[in-house]
């Protein structure tokens, strides 16, 4: 691959992680993610698992997988926070100052893609046991919800 061309992507990849991070930051819900105590994560997770189990009719097997699944996932977002407290005062210290802080916004995409890459294959690996332990009918279910936009997640 071209030299310019490895940059760009590069580049690319990292104002994504960086307007991920922003987003992810921004984000209002009555579920505060990670200000939420381990108690109020362990009942999301308990919630997630009974909602998407009766919409699929999963086994306990199945919910075992779902539910090793949601763990690590949870994992890679605590890895992609990192040691801080305040996303926000991070992003918010790279314009701070009169120039933006390239040095520390181009550490902050490093520290992200290195939880990324160590992390990922895990969710993946569970993500693939889960969706692998599937029958073809919840499988089905699966893809007729993913395309039709559908929210397991809330009423109705």
């Amino acid at each position: 691959m071209k030299r310019w061309m490895k940059r760009t992507l590069f580049g690319l990849m990292g104002a994504t992680i960086v307007v991920g991070s922003l987003s992810a930051c921004g984000h209002h819900g009555h579920h505060q993610g990670m200000a939420m105590s381990a108690q109020d994560q362990a009942d999301m997770r308990a919630k997630i698992v009974s909602r998407v189990g009766s919409k699929l009719d999963l086994t306990d097997e199945q919910k075992k997988h779902l539910g090793a699944l949601t763990d690590k996932m949870q994992e890679q977002r605590v890895a992609l926070m990192g040691q801080t407290t305040d996303p926000r005062a991070d992003l918010k210290a790279l314009i701070a100052g009169d120039k933006f802080d390239k040095a520390r916004a181009q550490a902050l995409i490093t520290e992200k893609t290195a939880a990324l890459n160590t992390k990922s294959p895990e969710v993946v690996a569970a993500m693939g046991t889960f969706f692998d332990s599937l029958s073809p009918a919840q499988q089905t279910k699966v893809r007729e919800y993913l395309q039709g936009g559908h929210r397991w997640w809330h009423r109705g």
